[in-house]
């Protein structure tokens, strides 16, 4: 199954980059292989928190899933924890922090999944860590473009 984890330090402000990656239903904008994007439902929580319940439409190549995933954000922790709902995954977990540091902000993802398809799996093992680090410079470009 594969996994990652990475932390990245970014000139934009913690409260900038938590906006950029909480804003789901804009995906499809800047996200390789995201071709739609649907927030099913945001519902507040009393312990400050929402949860999202929201819909992705990823495409390559032949390939065309739809999944669902439920996103809890924390805006005061800025934090943002992704579990998955249904679909083509076996399982599939991400999580986002934010933190204020010298210069701008310390950006920390981690996500792991597996498919249930065997083929999907073998195509995503193939192409996984270029994947990862072409969705990472998509949302440091987002950011870019978004805040200069």
């Amino acid at each position: 199954m594969p996994s990652h984890s990475e932390t990245r330090h970014l000139r934009h402000t913690a409260d900038q980059m938590y906006a950029l990656v909480a804003d789901v239903a804009r995906y499809p904008q800047f996200l390789p292989w995201t071709a739609a994007a649907r927030i099913r439902s945001l519902t507040p929580q009393a312990n400050g928190s929402q949860v999202m319940e929201a819909d992705l439409v990823i495409s390559f190549k032949v390939f065309r899933e739809r999944f669902g995933s439920r996103v809890v954000l924390w805006p005061e922790a800025r934090r943002i924890e992704t579990e998955y709902l249904d679909g083509p995954f076996q399982h599939m977990r991400s999580n986002w922090a934010f933190r204020e540091a010298e210069g701008g902000c310390e950006v920390s993802f981690d996500v792991d999944f597996a498919f249930k398809n065997r083929l999907l799996q073998s195509a995503a093992d193939l192409f996984f860590y270029e994947a990862m680090k072409r969705i990472v410079r998509a949302f440091e470009q987002r950011a870019a473009d978004l805040y200069g």
